[in-house]
This record gives structure tokens, sequence and C-alpha cells, in this order.
């Protein structure tokens, strides 16, 4: 590291003067004081010496050969100087303030920053959260952005105290700055980070570490806590013949996708692997799989920068013990510097660094995704002190968001690569975290034929249907009328795609992309998870397919509670359309969920498999509506596109909207489904919850 030598020098001239700071009293001193000495603290315990003032030992590493996380310049993991007692102690006294008490007084909370700073609270609370993520630069080598960090903090404290009254504008200006004039650097990197297969700090760990071993988690610089300990000791334990066959089911996955979607893949080198901390030892095995299949991997954190980052969105390894509301108080922290100058500037990267990259993007496999779940969940607060956009800001995000995805769609077309998504617990699931372990490795691996068969029975009531009802039951006051399409060719044509164990594992599930004009009705979920936030009495109304109203019980604030969904689900809009309408079958998942009481920590991956599910956004198919695909009867999916995504040739900015969001009607809340065909005749699928079409009934057996 440091092989720039005028980086080196800006690194050491930073350091020297934060230790002056950490010294220092006077205007806002506590913060300023607070924050030097966090840092220093974490450029010393990640192997920085910012204490030492020989040239040597400054720098970001310890050696040339050998840097603090233990890594030999030729990439192999080398032994870790410090004992497991004083990783553990490191990792608890650096991120000591995403604990739930310690958060409370922290200036990572906007609330206390604005008890403390006033109007300062917001611009000084975001600043402190981007320095809180040093710990990862410095374990990513990433030297420019850790020293353009440090010199955003000392540019922002010379501004507060040098002036006696500090001007709140001058601070709000030098972050805009930040991120307008290092946006160039901080795009790029990024886009390197998710096309180029660079055997870096998650390849050696997964490849070259002791997974039997505690030590290596703290190599991430993340927070480790119960949860990754504990599901990395527990993979630890198993046999490697119970890790191959989760490897196989999720690599065999992938590749099937490119089967099912009808999608050449001759000619892919990579693969993007994204998993939680913990669970390396099925990582180390995929990509051993991945490499029998000609795929290099590609594995990288999450977006760390808030000029790359997406509200609370992380894409990329990462830890599973966070603080959820610190990540939600800061979701929107890009709106000091979210114009329209600045998306202009984006886009342009964007746009040039993808073309430098083309070759690399054309050889793109896709994403093979390993989620976790079963952490504790909260409902987050909504603070007045946190960052929040504008009325044009939200309209600016919509804008760069259509843009940012038409940008992608160009160099990596969503018809030319595939996708899987896995899912398993975590310690925090349940008491019994084996048991529900074991139970969701039965779960990824259930008999597809036995579900296409039973899928294939649904799918022939449904297709001559002129519309599906779909009523709820038990005070869920669900009421939606769902057009379909009618065939012109029915014994060549579905449809509905029959969808088994491939990208989307487990199995289970029919879906379609109904017909926008003509569908209407109310959705209403008493409780639910979308995007890792906790929705309660869910209510949306539609017109046309598309969200005419909406509400929800979180906040007794009825315009709070607006707020909360056209943020987190309508992604700043006033409306979304209807892009997909589905029927779950895994009523082994529904069982599992409500025998071990876990129904509200499912994933979406498996919740949408517990029942029938709408989602609002895109539909399935986006950017892909022209590849043709079939079922396994041989008969062609027609129903694909919605009146907007006919608009992707003529009006291409009309036709998208980059979000799709799952929303699952559980079965003891479902009081009927039902197909009605155009003579008026009625056919029932599922009533009060329980599957009553000849064909299905074996599905009650786990009701």
């Amino acid at each position: 590291m440091f092989i720039d030598e005028e980086l080196k020098e800006r690194f050491e001239l930073s350091v020297n003067r934060i230790k002056e700071i950490a010294e220092e009293s006077g205007a806002g001193s506590d913060y300023f004081r607070h924050v030097a000495m966090h840092v220093l603290y974490v450029l010393k315990a990640y192997g920085c010496n910012p204490e030492r003032e020989d040239e040597e030992d400054t720098a970001l590493c310890a050696t040339e050969e050998e840097n603090t996380f233990g890594y030999e310049k030729d990439g192999e993991i080398s032994r870790e100087k410090y004992s497991l007692d004083e990783l553990r102690e490191r990792n608890e006294k650096v991120f000591a303030e995403l604990g739930k008490t310690a958060y409370e007084k922290s200036y990572l909370n906007p609330d206390y920053a604005e008890e403390k700073l006033g109007s300062f609270g917001k611009v000084l609370s975001f600043l402190y959260f981007e320095l809180y993520n040093l710990p990862m630069l410095i374990a990513d080598d990433k030297d420019f952005d850790v020293v353009i960090l440090l010199e955003l903090f000392l540019e922002v404290y010379i501004i507060y105290t040098s002036e006696e009254k500090p001007s709140l504008k001058a601070v709000e200006e030098a972050v805009y700055y930040y991120a307008f004039d290092y946006s160039e650097e901080l795009i790029r990197e990024r886009i390197e980070e998710i096309l180029l297969p660079v055997e870096g700090l998650a390849y050696d760990i997964c490849m070259n570490a002791d997974l039997g071993k505690e030590d290596y988690l703290y190599y991430y610089g993340e927070y480790i806590g119960d949860n990754e300990r504990g599901l990395s000791k527990y993979l630890a334990e198993l046999p490697e013949e119970e890790i191959d066959k989760i490897a196989e089911t999720f690599v065999n996955g992938f590749r099937k996708g490119f089967i099912t979607m009808n999608v050449p893949f001759e000619g892919k080198k990579t693969v993007n692997i994204r998993y939680s901390i913990g669970q390396e030892r099925i990582v180390r095995a995929a990509v051993k799989r991945f490499d029998e299949i000609g795929l290099k991997p590609i594995i990288c954190r999450y977006a760390v920068s808030r000029v790359n980052r997406k509200q609370v969105i992380k894409q990329g390894f990462t830890n599973i013990s966070c603080n959820l509301q610190c990540d939600y108080d800061h979701r929107n922290d890009d709106a000091f510097f979210l114009n329209k100058r600045m998306v202009e500037r984006k886009l342009d990267i964007m746009r040039r660094v993808y073309e430098e990259y083309r070759e690399d993007a054309a050889v793109y496999a896709g994403p093979a995704v390993i989620e976790s779940f079963g952490e504790t969940t909260v409902e987050p607060v909504t603070k007045d002190s946190a960052s929040v956009y504008t009325d044009p800001q939200q309209k600016l995000y919509v804008d760069y968001s259509v843009r940012s995805g038409e940008i992608v769609n160009e160099y990596i077309p969503g018809d030319k690569y595939s996708f899987t998504i896995i899912a398993f617990p975590v310690p925090e699931v349940h008491p019994d975290f084996g048991a529900v372990f074991e139970e969701t490795v039965k779960l990824n691996t259930l008999d597809s034929n036995k579900y296409e068969r039973i899928h294939q029975h649904i799918i022939d009531a449904l297709d001559p249907a002129a519309y599906v009802k779909v009523e709820g039951r038990n005070g869920n006051l669900t009421d939606m009328h769902v057009t379909m399409r009618k065939l012109a060719d029915p014994e060549h044509e579905s449809q509905f795609e029959n969808c088994t164990a491939d990208v989307n594992i487990p199995v289970g599930e029919v879906f379609t992309s109904p017909v926008l004009e003509g569908t209407h009705g109310t959705l209403h979920v008493s409780h639910v998870y979308l995007n890792g936030l906790l929705f309660k009495e869910l209510k949306m109304s539609f017109e046309d397919g598309c969200i005419k109203d909406f509400t929800c019980g979180n906040f007794d604030d009825e315009e709070k509670n607006r707020a909360y969904i056209r943020e987190n689900v309508l992604q700043n809009r006033d409306s979304l359309p209807l892009g997909e309408f589905a029927i779950g079958t895994n009523t082994a998942a529904y069982s599992m969920a409500n025998r071990y009481d876990i129904m509200g920590k499912l994933p979406i991956l498996i919740m949408e498999k517990t029942g029938p599910h709408f989602a609002v956004g895109d539909t399935c198919y986006r950017h892909a509506e022209d590849s043709r695909i079939f079922n396994p009867d041989g008969k062609e999916i027609v129903s694909k596109e919605n009146s907007f995504s006919a608009l992707r040739d003529t009006e291409p900015e009309k036709a998208y909207f980059n979000c799709h969001t799952d929303i699952t009607i559980p079965f003891d809340e479902l009081g009927r489904i039902y197909a009605v065909y155009e003579d008026g005749t009625e056919v029932d699928l599922i009533r009060d919850g329980r599957f009553v079409l000849e064909g299905t009934e074996e599905l009650n057996e786990d009701l």
C-alpha cells in the first residue's frame, strides 16, 4: 500500500493534524475531539500506527510484504498477529457505538448530533458515519478513500472553528464538493469492483483462510457479532459432503437459469458472488464448482461510500449483525449532494467507465446470491433529525435510478445474463438454530418434479381465465381483480411460468405479468417485512393496475405512514404498476415457519413461495421481454410485458422503474383464489387457505 508517495504524504499530514485535534478544546471540541480520537484508535488498531513518527510505520501497512490483516504480497493468508481475544476486543471497541444503548448517545445518531450541535447535527452526523467505515476501507486497501475522508474531516474542522460563528452553508458545500470532485474515482472504483475478477480480500479469506478458526472473521474490518461467529462455527462442523450438496444446488440453479431463460451461456467468464460473513465455507465450495463450468468469481463488498450506496441496500458481501436503525437514519445522506449537476456527472462517469470495460461487461454471467435470514428485526424510527430528500430531490432520485438502469442494461443487457438466489438462517433465528438450518436445506432441495406436476394443474386452470380474484379472510381486506390475457394460441402459449428451483431457490410458484388495464382492487397484509423494514397493516388500492392510494399502521400520523411507504416501497414515487401476480405453492416452507414461529423472519425469497403475492414495480422479465421462454410442457410464456415495459423501444425512460417489491398474503389470511372464465364460470384454486383444485391437494399435507 501507499506506492503513491504523494498519497502517503497526504495521509501522514492528515494523521498528524488529527492528533492535534484530539488534544484541542474550543468550539465544537467535543464532537471533533471525539471523532479524532475514534479515527486515531481505528488507524492504530488496524495497523496504521499513527502514534509513530517514523515514515515506514505511518503507512497503512506494517511492511511492503505483509499488512496488519495478515496477508502476504502473493495473496496467501499468513498467521494473524493478534490473539483471538485481542481481535474480539478490537472489534468491540472499534464498533462500540453501534450498540443499541451506546448509539443513543453517539454522534452517529442524528437525534443526539442535533441535540449537541444544533443545525450542524445532520451534516456532522453524516461525516462521522462515513468515517465509521474506515476499518472496511483499510481492509480493502483503499488508500485513496481513506485519505480523502480524513481530509474532508479536516476541511470541515477548519470551517467550523475558523470563524466565531461557523457557516453551515460552507460545511455543506465542503461535503458537496467532496462527493462531486471525487465521484470520478469512487464510481470508477465501484464499477471495477463489480465487473473484474480480482483475487482480493474476500477471495483470499474464502479460499485460503482456516475457516475452522474464528480469527478469519475479523480480517473483514466489519463488526462481527454472535450471528457471524455462530454461523461460521456451525458450517465449520458440517461434513464436507453436506457443504458440497449446498454448493451444488446453488451453482446448478445458476446454470439452469440460462436454460430456463433461454440465454446463451457460451462466452460467459465471470460470476458475482454475494454472501453474508460467516458463509465462507459455502462460498469456497461454490467457487470450485463455478470454476468447473468456466466462471471466475467476482467477490466484492457492498458499496461503502454514500456516493455509490443506495438507501439501506447492500449488494456484495456484508456482515449480519449491524445496527439497522443507524443504517436507516443515514439512508438519505446523499441529500447533501443530490442535485441535477451531480446526477449528470454520475451518469456521465458511469457511461464512460462502462464503455471502457465493455468487454468485461459482455462476459459477465450475473449475480449468484447467498442471503441470510433470521437476525433480529426492528421497526425503524423515522427521525426528523435525519437527512431527507426535498421534493425536487425525490424526482432526481427517480430520474437517476431510471437512467442509470438504462446505462447498465446497455452494457449488461437483461436478456444476456442469469442469476440465482438461495438463503440460509443465522443463529439468531431460533434457539434450535441447527434444526432450522437443516429444514432450510431440505426446502432448498425439494423434489422439483413434484412441484412442476402440481404447478401444471394450476396453470391449466388459470390460462383460460378472463380474470383472477384474490380475497382475504380473518381480517384481511384484500379484494383484488387481476386481468388476464386472452391467448391467441392456447395449444402452444401460456400466461404463467412454471417456476421450479432454478434461479429462485427454493421451489414453489407460478407467476405472470398481469394486464394492467382492468386490474383493480385492494391489497392488504397485516404484517410484512419489505426491503428489511416492517410494515403494519399495509394497504394499497389499485386502478388499472397502478397504485392509486396507500397507507399503513406504523405511525399515529397518517402523513408519516404515507411517507414511509412512498420512500421505501414506491422509491420516492407517487405510484407504481403491478409487475407480477403469483401463487406460491411451497406449503412446506409455510409449515416450517409456523412450526418454529419465524414467519416474520423469512426472507422474501422464501416468503413469496408461502402464498399468493403481488409485486409492485417492474415485471419479472425486465429487459428480457423479447427472449422466448418455454414451460416444461413446451408452451411458450407470452405474458412477459405490460403497457409500461411495452414502451421499451419507443420511450425507454417510461418503461422501467428499477425496483420490484413482492408483497405476500399468508395462507391464514387468504380466503379464496378463483379463476373466472369469459362465460362466467368460476374455478376455485384455494379456499379458506387450502388448495382445492384437483391435482393440487397434495400441497395441503404440510398445512
